[in-house]
């Protein structure tokens, strides 16, 4: 019986969830205008681990997303992760942020992409198949009238990205799915169990996010 904690802060969601073999048991999270990750993230740990009725002794790894997305959120959420499997002497499991986004779609036809807003135009964004096979790897991209033009199958569009998306992506094949916006704990459940039982662990001193994009301090 493998329990394992789910981080996911690479966006506005602060979301955390504990699994059994890859099922969510307790899941737990809020998205809210400004960032509160730091205040909500281990508040939250220690409210699903107690509704669980286990101890963190009683994990078998920590997994947490690793990008893209919100350089704060995923500082708190990799940090808090590393923090706990080095006190714990428990594995680190790295998630692809877009692919737990994409995760929450259930089609079973055409291609999914998942997008996280980086301001103005500009979006991080892959191309899942229907079965959730990356098909194109992750890029920042600023989108245009153009963006997709050369595909004819159905899209299906998530992410907090859809509302300036869809005001210039206006093909007969686009669709925008208004009601998955931030990608969550909950569906990180079975990607990290895979990965778990692949021994696909990340080395706790040196993970780094996935960026993507240097990250620019205000002047």
């Amino acid at each position: 019986m493998s329990y394992i904690l789910n981080i996911e802060t690479a966006t506005k969601n602060c979301s955390v969830a504990i699994a059994k073999n890859g099922v969510t048991i307790v899941c737990k999270e809020t998205a809210e205008l400004g960032y509160s990750h730091a205040e909500k993230l281990h508040v939250f740990i220690e409210e699903i681990i107690a509704e669980a009725g286990i101890t963190m002794n009683d994990l078998a790894a920590i997994a947490v997303s690793q990008g893209p997305g919100s350089y704060t959120g995923l500082r708190i959420g990799v940090s808090a992760a590393k923090g706990l499997c080095y006190a714990l002497q428990i594995p680190l499991i790295s998630v692809d942020t877009l692919l737990v986004l994409a995760s929450k779609v259930a089609k079973t036809d055409g291609l999914v992409i998942p997008m996280i807003d980086a301001r103005r135009m500009e979006v991080y964004s892959a191309i899942f198949n229907s079965n959730k096979e990356k098909i194109r790897e992750v890029q920042a991209e600023v989108l245009t009238e153009d963006s997709f033009s050369n595909v004819s199958e159905t899209i299906y569009f998530v992410g907090d990205s859809n509302e300036k998306a869809k005001t210039i992506l206006n093909k007969s094949n686009f669709v925008f799915l208004e009601d998955i916006v931030f990608p969550s704990a909950n569906e990180m459940s079975a990607i990290a169990f895979d990965k778990f039982q692949k021994s696909d662990f990340e080395d706790v001193a040196y993970f780094e996010p996935y960026y993507l994009k240097d990250f620019m301090f205000a002047k």
